[in-house]
């Protein structure tokens, strides 16, 4: 399916009945990666999956993604398909969107899920570290999609789930070397939105992974205080894909706070 959206079209899925449930995808992904989450959950809720700009079969807007020009993006998605209120979940990349969403869009948030992701903007140092990434991806980009993409398990993980890990580099190495800059340059600039954190009244889960090689679960304690309904999920032997690492737990945490959302049973 097919939204409107400055001139180009934001490709998205549409599955299942009731209450509505958005998932974004994170850097490198698509809709795709959501596949088993979407079999799962559509069963009790519908389920939104959207391919972001750059990503999946959503062609690149322009030279830079920003999170706020990403989270407009999806309002046009689901004002498209005439949606009010909902729950985002947003993996990583994905997460940051969903809070800039809620930033721009409070009133249509009935619940958000922090899925491996921050609402706390780039270190300098993790800026000047996305600088170097780009300089090598105007370079040489096939490389580095296939090295970042492994980095993103649990080393532990990589060998029992190698199908996973190879479906992961199979939607990565389809995002063009442009694409793939737009977002890293988005990311780096992003800002901290952990104040969204502090003054929403809405629930939010956030889903962990203590080997996450990307976020520090430790930085994940005080962002949680924040919050005035915070639900968390630990995951001890996940990394940044937990969706992969520990899918019977992340859907079953996910159903579980989507329900106790929408039953207002917080």
């Amino acid at each position: 399916m097919l939204a409107e959206f400055k001139k180009s079209k934001i490709h998205y899925t549409d599955t299942g009945k009731g209450r509505v449930l958005v998932l974004l995808h994170g850097f490198l992904g698509s809709h795709e990666v959501w596949s088993e989450f979407v079999k799962k959950l559509s069963r009790k809720f519908r389920v939104i999956a959207i391919d972001l700009p750059g990503h999946g079969e959503t062609p690149s807007i322009g030279y830079y993604h920003s999170m706020e020009l990403l989270a407009q993006s999806v309002k046009a998605v689901l004002d498209k398909v005439g949606l009010r209120r909902y729950i985002i979940t947003g993996h990583s990349m994905g997460g940051y969107v969903a809070l800039a969403f809620a930033e721009l869009y409070p009133e249509n948030v009935s619940g958000l899920c922090l899925f491996n992701s921050t609402s706390y903007a780039d270190s300098e140092e993790k800026k000047k570290e996305r600088e170097k990434v780009i300089r090598l991806v105007k370079k040489e980009h096939r490389h580095y999609v296939s090295e970042v993409v492994t980095s993103l398990f649990a080393p532990d993980n990589i060998s029992i789930i190698p199908k996973e890990v190879e479906k992961v580099k199979r939607i990565a190495s389809k995002i063009s070397r442009q694409s793939i800059i737009n977002s890293l340059e988005g990311m780096k600039e992003r800002k901290s939105r952990d104040l969204i954190l502090k003054f929403t009244a809405f629930p939010v889960l956030f889903i962990i992974g203590k080997k996450d090689g990307v976020i520090d679960y430790e930085t994940m304690y005080s962002q949680m205080a924040l919050c005035k309904y915070p639900s968390v999920l630990m995951l001890e032997n996940s990394g940044h894909m937990s969706f992969y690492e520990a899918p019977k737990e992340t859907v079953k945490e996910l159903e579980l706070f989507a329900t106790r959302t929408y039953r207002n049973q917080y």
